[in-house]
């Protein structure tokens, strides 16, 4: 459970540093438009910090980490995703920013990002349908 803890307050922490990180840096190109930047900071609280919080509160009721080696996979997979995501809206809100081109790539790749996120959850809900299941076993 202090995996899940410290992950939440990680990307809280990240969250709060990538949205001073706009602040500064569209303050410093006097950028008024949209960027990939602009919504950096809110994928990492919501994504994050918020999502960690629930799969804590989730853990606790339910002891997900009975499974531990799908738990790991699922854990894994999903900071691995949600890391590939936002970095290549780094990548491209900078590069909006500054007014350079961005390779079709680094859609692929944030593509593959969000798949991973994708994996990630069809983890989460097998893993969560067993200990369902193992709760609803003890109980008959």
């Amino acid at each position: 459970m202090k995996r899940l803890m410290y992950s939440s307050a990680l990307y809280t922490l990240l969250g709060m540093l990538s949205g001073l990180f706009y602040r500064e840096m569209s303050k410093g190109e006097n950028f008024n438009g949209y960027s990939q930047l602009n919504v950096t900071h809110t994928h990492f609280l919501v994504l994050g910090t918020i999502m960690f919080l629930i799969f804590m509160i989730i853990e606790h009721q339910l002891k997900l980490t009975k499974n531990m080696k799908l738990f790991n996979y699922f854990f894994y997979i999903f900071h691995l995703g949600l890391l590939v995501t936002v970095a290549m809206q780094f990548i491209n809100g900078i590069a909006t920013m500054k007014d350079f081109s961005v390779s079709p790539a680094i859609a692929g790749i944030a593509g593959l990002g969000h798949i991973l996120i994708t994996i990630a959850f069809i983890l989460f809900f097998v893993l969560l349908n067993k200990r369902i299941n193992a709760n609803a076993n003890k109980i008959r």
